[in-house]
Formats: C-alpha cells, structure tokens, sequence
C-alpha cells in the first residue's frame, strides 16, 4: 500500500470515512460474492469440504469461523459466536446443520472440526441425519494430541520437556542473559514457534539440541562464573541442567527421535503446499517406520510410542474417508498394494456416498483400470503427471 501511494505522488487524496466504510466496503463486497460464486461452481462439481476453526478472543468469547475447501482454493464462509452452545454437543450439531445446509448437502463430502468430545458427539449426531457426507476430525489437532501424550504418559518426555523449559524461561526472563545468549549462538533463538502449542515444545527441544555446545560454552565462560547468577539457586539448578551431558542431553535426543517424525506429518497437514488427505494414511506409515529406525529397531525402545500413536490413529485418523484417498492417490498408482483396511475404507465411502447400487457397480468396474493404469488411466499424459498434479488437479483432467 505504501509502495502504490509512493508511486502516485504529491497530490494523493485520502479517502473518507464514509467512502471506506461504505463506497469501497460495497464494492470490495459485491467482488467477493461474485468471486465466492465461481467457487460454488467448483463445489457443485465434485464437493468440498466444510472446515471449522474456533478460537477464543481477548474478551473470552468463544469464536468459530467456518471456511470451505475445494481443488480451487480455501474461502471464509461464515464467524460464529459460540460462547453460549461451544460446550453442547446438541448446540453445535445445530450449527453445524446450518453450515451444511447453507453449503448444500449434496456438495459437501465431509465436514472438519477438532477432536473435542462434544464436536465428535456432533458429528455423529450430523452423520446420522446427513446421510451421504462424513464427519471428520481435524487432522492437524490429532497429531499434536498424540505429542501431548508423549509428554503425559511417558516419563522421559515430562521430565525433560520440563527441564527445557525451565533453561529457555530463565535465559528469556533475563536481558543480560539473552544477550549473552544472542552471542554464544551467533543470533539463533532456543524457543521456536510451530503451528501447534505441543509441535512448538518438540522444536524448542531440537533447537536446545542444536545450540548444545554453545549453552555449555556460556555456562563454562568466565561470563558466567564471575556473574551474581551463578551464586543464586535457581542459577545454579539452571547451570546443573546445561551441563549435564549424561542425562539432560541424551533425553532431549531420544524425546526428539519419537517427535519429529509427526512433526514432519503436521507439517504437511497444515501446509497449503499440498491437499494431505490423500497423503497422511501413508505418511503416518511412514512416520513409524522411521521412529522405529531412530531407535536402531530395538522393539522396547519405541513400542510405547507406538501404542501412544495407534490409540489416537485408531480411534481419530483411522477414517474411510483417509483411506479410500489413499487408494484413490494417483501418486501411488499403479504399484500401490492395498490392504485390508484400505479396501473396507474405500468401500464404506461408496456405500456411504453413491446410494445408487449401480453408480457403485461403475465405479467399482474402473478400480482394476486405475490401480494397473489401464484405459484411460494409462495414456501417457494420465502417467507422466500422475506425481506432477495434486491428486485433485489430476481427477479433474481425467
């Protein structure tokens, strides 16, 4: 904006109250609607996806924006105040209903929120009268609750997150201290922000990892031995922590060896780089396989992890919807080999979605030919893009 006001030069008018708040707001609103309506388009053609965010503000009223995702992008739907009905579930299937309705039934495919009790409770309440759409949990809210569990069940993770904490909130809370920090580090910071409260604890723990040496440098420096800190309890505790190399140390590597894989997952489930549904059946696969290599295959060592991982996976990521975009993802195809849970998945959509017996049977006809890339799965247009295009884009060509 004060690029484009440079640019104009002396003699710019400022626009007025009323032109801001009337003229301008009309126009900018008669583009958005003319603008939401090429996406309903899209919507109309091959469905989309209702996604809920509630959060709270500076008043502590509770917060709900309602947004709608297709192929052609995300838009803002509708805010909601949900002080009065977030916590019942009855409420906020209500609301809920009325987003749907408002979208049209027959467009949306599944409707997201997060994983709290009374909105699984309202999705089961919306599933039972939507008959053809699905209820969701938020993906993104499922992985940070498995590295919540990590720091409830398992004692090395509590233990040493609560160490880490402990360095990061005495150095932060101490100007001289950070300063000293700044040049130990060469201006790297301990505490580094992710897109989850629990993914932003794992990270601060590698980048406590990462700046290793330079804390005990700083520690061991002169600086810190002829200062007051060093004198003081709390200094002293903090000190004992850094330098302790046996303990403190390896824990942060070991609680770092089970986390960041997910954090990879979360990662790609909130990025726009990539639509994840058709993606994170595989990639919760692949984020085990990898905790199981971080501990040299040794079954004790991430067998806790695992069991952490697959109560939450079971219960809240293991959904048809996950595993039939899975089958469906043209970036597997054609040498995907398809198991069982897979299969059932792809079939409780169709059952689900497609009430025509016959549609199904159609459909079904086709899987043999997009699994082996057959007919027009296998032109070689339909091959060479299969890992070039989003799932999405690569349907809507073929």
């Amino acid at each position: 904006m004060v690029a484009m006001i440079d640019k104009y030069g002396v003699g710019l008018k400022q626009p007025s109250y009323h032109e801001v708040r009337e003229t301008f707001f009309e126009k900018r609103s008669v583009k958005d609607k003319e603008m939401l309506e090429e996406y309903k388009l899209k919507w109309i053609k091959i469905g989309c996806t209702i996604m809920s965010d509630g959060w709270t503000d500076k008043k502590r009223r509770s917060i709900c924006n309602f947004l709608v995702n297709s192929p052609k992008g995300t838009v803002f739907l509708a805010s909601i105040d949900t002080s009065d009905i977030s916590k019942i579930a009855q409420k906020v299937f209500e609301m809920l209903d009325d987003i749907v309705e408002r979208v049209g039934e027959e467009n949306v495919v599944q409707v997201v929120t997060d994983n709290a009790s009374n909105y699984k409770l309202a999705g089961e309440y919306l599933m039972e009268k939507r008959k053809h759409l699905f209820w969701t949990p938020c993906a993104a809210h499922c992985i940070d609750l498995i590295l919540e569990d990590f720091e409830k069940k398992l004692d090395v993770h509590c233990v040493t997150i609560e160490k880490g904490r402990r360095i990061t909130t005495y150095i932060y809370s101490r100007t001289c201290l950070f300063t000293w920090l700044k040049d130990f580090t060469k201006g790297k910071e301990l505490i580094r922000l992710a897109v989850t409260h629990f993914a932003t604890t794992y990270l601060t723990l590698g980048s406590l990892n990462e700046n290793k040496g330079a804390l005990i440098s700083m520690f061991a420096s002169d600086k810190w031995k002829s200062s007051r800190f060093v004198k003081a309890d709390k200094g002293k505790s903090i000190e004992s922590i850094v330098m302790d190399t046996q303990g403190f140390w390896p824990n942060i590597a070991s609680c770092l060896k089970g986390a960041l894989p997910l954090i990879k997952v979360l990662r790609m489930v909130d990025s726009d780089y990539k639509p994840a549904m058709g993606f994170i059946y595989e990639e919760m696969d692949l984020a085990k396989a990898k905790i199981q290599e971080n501990f040299n295959n040794v079954k004790k060592s991430y067998e806790r992890i695992w069991s952490i991982i697959d109560q939450r996976w079971e219960s809240q990521l293991h959904r048809p919807l996950h595993a039939a975009a899975c089958f469906w993802n043209p970036h597997y195809s054609p040498n995907f080999k398809v198991n069982v849970d897979v299969k059932i998945g792809l079939y409780k959509c169709l059952e689900r979605m497609i009430p025509d017996a016959t549609e199904r049977v159609k459909i079904d006809m086709q899987i043999d030919l997009f699994k082996n890339a057959k007919g027009l799965f296998g032109i070689e247009s339909a091959v060479l893009t299969r890992k070039k295009k989003s799932p999405g884009d690569w349907w809507d060509s073929y």
